[in-house]
């Protein structure tokens, strides 16, 4: 009984504190006078004017596309090449210099580099993204692949289990819950640097349009730029909690029988 009330009170706390947070944003904005602050009805307003339909197809396809294009290349580099410095100590010793070499570059650094060689379209923005988002699933996937159980191994080496079979029955599952935290991480540095490549050198895109929107001093539109940013920063992560509860389903089996 105490289990299915924690979790109604849960839910009734997750959707009354943001309730609570825009409530008190109404009330005080309706009252300022900031000019840089404009009326949450106002911006609300604007938000339906602006991003039902008109700005889909010039604006958020885009930046969608370049987001999921770069992720998806992160991710399918990241996940073999950290398999193989997870099972490799030659491979990580020798390599380790070079990556944390490279990790350690700000990515805004890499912006005028990536522009020079790949020039201002969608390839130098993918390329920013995907550079980004490949150290957070690397790591995680050569710690992953390291801290697979040597029993489980030894186990498939007496039972013949080998080469590719290995990885994917014994490696690639044992690994799997870290691999996906770097890719959640991966997610949301992919937002941001999408915004930003898009404000560097962009004719569209959600970050094109939140800049511009502040050079032309359309405060409102800005706003909804900011607002529309977070909405698909929040629908992002809740749709890929959905896809990692979906795959890991298994493994919170396991915990929960291990701990009764």
């Amino acid at each position: 009984m105490r289990n299915p009330l924690r979790r109604v009170l849960l839910i009734l706390l997750e959707v009354a504190v943001p309730a609570a947070v825009v409530a008190a944003w109404w009330v005080w904005s309706a009252n300022a006078d900031s000019f840089y602050f404009p009326p949450l009805a106002e911006i609300l307003r604007t938000f339906a004017d602006t991003w039902v339909f008109e700005r889909v197809g010039n604006d958020v396809v885009p930046s969608l596309v370049r987001l999921g294009a770069g992720f998806a290349i992160a991710v399918a580099v990241s996940i073999p090449l950290g398999t193989v410095l997870g099972l490799s100590t030659v491979v990580r010793r020798v390599s380790e210099p070079i990556i944390e070499f490279v990790r350690a570059i700000p990515p805004p650094a890499l912006l005028p580099f990536a522009i020079l060689v790949l020039g201002v379209g969608d390839t130098m923005k993918i390329f920013i993204i995907a550079v980004v988002c490949l150290w957070p699933v690397l790591l995680n996937t050569i710690d992953g692949v390291r801290g697979v159980d040597h029993t489980m191994l030894e186990t498939a080496r007496v039972y013949r289990v080998r080469g590719l079979e290995r990885l994917r029955r014994v490696v690639w599952p044992a690994a799997l819950p870290q691999i996906f935290a770097g890719m959640r991480t991966s997610l949301s540095l992919a937002l941001i640097l999408m915004v930003i490549s898009e404000m560097v050198a962009s004719t569209r895109g959600i970050g094109y349009f939140v800049l511009q929107s502040q050079r032309s001093f359309d405060i409102p539109e800005m706003w909804t730029g900011i607002l529309l940013l977070g909405l698909l920063g929040y629908l992002l992560n809740a749709g890929f909690a959905l896809v990692e509860r979906r795959v890991l389903r298994w493994h919170r089996g396991a915990r929960a029988s291990a701990l009764q």
